[in-house]
């Protein structure tokens, strides 16, 4: 039972990776605009918008709509990049695993190693 030892130590250590991972991603702040700049939102990693900015310029009473559809704009823009960073992030974890000098491949974290050979 050694080998399944060995699977839950990797299957730990797979864990920890993720979960570092997770949290860098979280404090990422991302911002992202509309309408040329007249809507700023600002949004964490963890896809909660943090701030939204408008341009007084903007703010007209007579026509909200445009200033509703900016901000949703803006806000749309923000967790867009949030979730390419995100995958981005799970890219480059895959890649570690599939690099062949580390002997993982795929994304699940599992280790090939040769069987010995039977004497």
């Amino acid at each position: 039972m050694k080998g399944f030892g060995n699977i839950m130590k990797e299957a730990q250590k797979l864990q920890a990776q993720m979960a570092a991972m997770q949290e860098e991603v979280g404090k990422r702040k991302v911002e992202a605009t509309a309408g040329g700049g007249m809507v700023t939102v600002e949004a964490n990693g963890k896809q909660e918008l943090t701030a939204v900015k408008i341009d007084p310029e903007v703010v007209n009473k007579e026509d909200v709509q445009m200033l509703e559809d900016l901000v949703l704009a803006a806000a749309q823009r923000g967790a867009q990049k949030i979730a390419r960073a995100r995958a981005a992030g799970a890219r480059e974890a895959d890649r570690r695993d599939e690099d062949p000098r580390s002997g993982y491949v795929g994304g699940a974290g599992w280790r090939i190693t040769p069987s010995p050979s039977p004497a």
